[in-house]
């Protein structure tokens, strides 16, 4: 599938020399943190080493003295208290960091965690959960990553004397449900200066002041940091503001003093966080090959995150939240095997249920005129497709809703493209449809059979009606345009600073043209490239690449034509050795193209 090319506005150029020359770094650099935003020597203080004073005041969140109050009313006469939350990895991260600091200052049977089951209970509070609540004499429930849209959940457990505080980061009715407080930075309301936290980072929001109320450090909460980090990386929340500084000290933790759990998870990926001594634990060497490397954003996104899910779609969450607050080495060991194989498990359903989704669509839609894409098929698993739903935007790069059938009513997750909000399309559909909730690029929904039809007819008509044409085809967003020669051990060592990378702080993407193949071309593994790359006024200087799936190209990059590549760069390690490589993610013979 072609891509557009989109080369970003350049920043101010004054404000880039000004920067240059404050901080001693290259121009080009400068470029890219204005880029950012970061415009200042402070700014890039900040950006570049995060510290806690860099948090909120919790109390700047609507209801969060209400919050406090009620949670110390409950802890002084030992009401039991519920901590509720989403199945996903930031619903049960919230609930491990909610749980384990309330067991620090209440007494531990007092607090009880609550996941609900995906099939049975569904996304939210349920009636479910508010009957047992009352069966076991809870009086107070948390409620974290969800709530927010539970009206009749909630007038449910007022009415049976528990109260609720929801703690959510979804974007709220018009109306707010009728608990005792409601922590959600997107309430119309709500003057907390931070709007993009998760939802366990509201959690930690109400952790923190209650903290506060007891005059206990912000420092000694640092612990939890991993868990907020874990949520940022898994819910694809923005990496800026508040977020940034959450993720920054919560991969600091785990580079250095790691939760069991989550290095743990991280071995079933095959991933060893490095330690000063750069050694391998002799266990994890003598059973397979694992990559040695400072833990990143991505390692939480690609390999603790889906494990951590895959508990609540082929499971229970309950087993996610069980591993994240324990500390017994046994418990961790049968529970991280447990949850490896839910997870291995979900690939092989995920996989089965994509092919089949990609063949539907290539039999029964006009790819040429559809702008959306509604599939059904009441046999799919509810687990897995919200991964399907994105499987298929990254085949055919339309707003995609898939759906199955479950316990009589039609339940599905929708996915979008870049540009195209696909929660305010949904609210246009709201008189057919029985819930819905998300956010701009993923939401959820479910439906009676009979709107079925109705539904897909208008989704396609609200997509066709507002989408544009390049909305629609897949981009490549480049920071800078540059010459090979730039791209030095130093350069890159500098670049690697503005990490976490994540939404709305990029691992930086150049674009270089008129680039030539050293002569030593090859196609490696399933399609993909391997080329080392020189610019004919640069002199000697040649850098090596990989290109993922691009294998195509080599007819025309072998025969010596000119090229144009954007591409990241990153730090290969191999054998004790490191070099930098270029990591292609399209390329073009002719630029009129791009």
């Amino acid at each position: 599938m072609q891509k557009r090319w989109i080369l970003r506005t350049p920043p101010d150029n004054h404000l880039v020399n000004k920067l240059s020359g404050e901080l001693h770094i290259s121009e080009d650099l400068a470029y890219l943190l204005v880029q950012r935003g970061v415009k200042t020597y402070d700014e890039a203080r900040s950006f570049f080493k995060p510290v806690l004073e860099d948090i909120h005041n919790p109390y700047l969140m609507q209801d969060m003295q209400k919050s406090v109050e009620r949670v110390e009313q409950a802890i002084k006469d030992k009401e039991k208290i519920l901590v509720f939350g989403d199945y996903d990895v930031d619903g049960t991260s919230a609930v491990a960091l909610v749980y384990s600091f309330l067991k620090t200052i209440a007494q531990e049977h007092e607090i009880e965690y609550y996941i609900p089951d995906r099939y049975g209970e569904g996304y939210g509070i349920s009636m479910r959960a508010i009957e047992y609540a009352k069966e076991k004499g809870f009086s107070l429930i948390i409620s974290l990553d969800c709530g927010i849209k539970c009206h009749e959940e909630i007038d449910l457990a007022v009415t049976y004397g528990i109260d609720v505080i929801v703690c959510d980061h979804h974007l709220p009715d018009k109306t707010l449900p009728k608990a005792c407080a409601v922590l959600d930075p997107k309430r119309e309301d709500c003057s907390y200066p931070y709007k993009e936290l998760s939802g366990c980072g509201v959690g930690f929001k109400l952790v923190h002041a209650i903290a506060q109320n007891r005059m206990i450090p912000l420092k000694e909460l640092g612990k939890y940091f991993d868990l907020v980090a874990l949520s940022i990386a898994s819910d694809i929340v923005p990496i800026t503001g508040e977020n940034r500084v959450f993720a920054y000290f919560g991969l600091r933790l785990i580079n250095e003093r790691p939760r069991q759990a989550i290095e743990s998870l991280l071995g079933f990926g095959s991933i060893v966080r490095k330690t000063p001594d750069q050694t391998l634990p002799p266990e994890k060497t003598a059973v397979k090959t694992v990559f040695v490397r400072e833990i990143t954003i991505n390692d939480l996104v690609f390999a603790v995150g889906p494990r951590i899910n895959a508990a609540g779609r082929m499971d229970t969450g309950r087993s996610s939240v069980h591993l994240l607050v324990t500390n017994e080495i046994t418990e961790i060991t049968t529970l991280g095997e447990r949850v490896d194989m839910n997870n291995k498990e979900r690939r092989e359903l995920d996989a089965k249920t994509t092919g089949e989704a990609i063949d539907m669509v290539s039999a029964e839609f006009d790819l040429q005129s559809k702008k959306s894409l509604v599939v059904y098929n009441p046999s799919w698993s509810k687990g897995v497709i919200g991964i399907v739903a994105s499987r298929l935007v990254e085949q055919f790069y339309k707003p995609t809703i898939v759906l199955t059938f479950f316990n009589d009513i039609i339940t599905g997750s929708a996915r979008s493209v870049k540009d195209f909000d696909l929660y305010i399309a949904l609210s246009q559909c709201d008189d057919l449809l029985e819930h819905f909730g998300g956010h701009t690029f993923a939401a959820g929904l479910s439906l009676k059979p009979e709107k079925l039809n109705e539904f897909s007819e208008r989704f396609e008509q609200i997509v066709s009606s507002t989408i544009s044409e390049t909305s629609i085809m897949p981009t490549i967003d480049i920071d800078k345009e540059i010459s090979l020669d730039i791209i030095t051990m130093d350069f890159f060592k500098i670049a690697k600073r503005f990490s976490p990378f994540g939404p709305g702080n990029l691992s930086p993407v150049f674009m270089t043209k008129n680039v030539f193949d050293t002569g030593y071309a090859r196609i490696v593994g399933q399609n993909h490239l391997k080329l080392s790359l020189f610019q004919k006024y640069n002199g000697n200087y040649s850098i090596d690449a990989i290109a993922f799936g691009l294998g195509e190209h080599y007819d025309r990059i072998s025969k010596g034509e000119p090229f144009h590549i954007c591409y990241s760069i990153d730090l290969n390690e191999w054998q004790g050795k490191s070099s930098l490589q270029l990591n292609i993610k399209d390329i073009r013979f002719d630029f009129n193209q791009a």
